[in-house]
């Protein structure tokens, strides 16, 4: 589940010029902040689905992922601006496609909506993708919600390609 949709807000990260942004690796102590990201992955679930256990999905999935005793099999950096707030965060780690290739995957990528049109996103995803370069890996992979058609603007900006779609009957 990736989200990265909003409108910008008007709060001191919106203007690019003056936000300074640091990429980096996730730390322990940047969890608390990572995890308060976890609701914007929500955004443009369907709404059959349990928006709160979208997002308890995320906050889960996030807090495994930031877990220093785990195997590291993937990353988490952290977008930071002006050198203390995490405004953004992205996870991606290696899964095995169905053809039987390893690729990378980012299972989760939220920007603060203040920090929203900043280019965080893209800085982001640029850093999951040099990440999956060093592993030797020629694929990057992602899901988006059906509804999140910011995000699917975005990711399609970045030169991704749609290869599959699913499909889900509520019964």
């Amino acid at each position: 589940m990736t989200g990265n949709r909003g409108r910008p807000s008007r709060g001191r990260f919106c203007d690019p010029a003056v936000m300074e942004i640091l990429i980096r690796p996730a730390r322990d102590e940047d969890r608390p902040a990572v995890l308060a990201l976890a609701a914007r992955l929500a955004e443009g679930v369907a709404s059959w689905r349990d928006p709160e256990a979208a997002v308890d999905a995320a906050r889960q999935w996030l807090d495994t992922s930031l877990d220093p005793a785990r195997e590291r099999r993937g990353e988490v950096f952290v977008a930071v601006a002006d050198e203390q707030q995490v405004v953004g965060v992205v996870s991606v780690n290696e899964q095995r496609h169905f053809t039987g290739a390893m690729e990378a995957y980012v299972g989760d990528l939220a920007v603060a909506p203040a920090a929203v049109r900043a280019g965080v996103g893209r800085r982001l995803m640029t850093a999951a993708e040099d990440w999956a370069r060093r592993q030797g890996l020629r694929h990057l992979t992602l899901e988006t919600a059906a509804a999140n058609t910011t995000a699917q603007r975005f990711y399609t900006a970045l030169g991704y390609g749609e290869e599959s779609i699913r499909y889900t009957r509520v019964l």
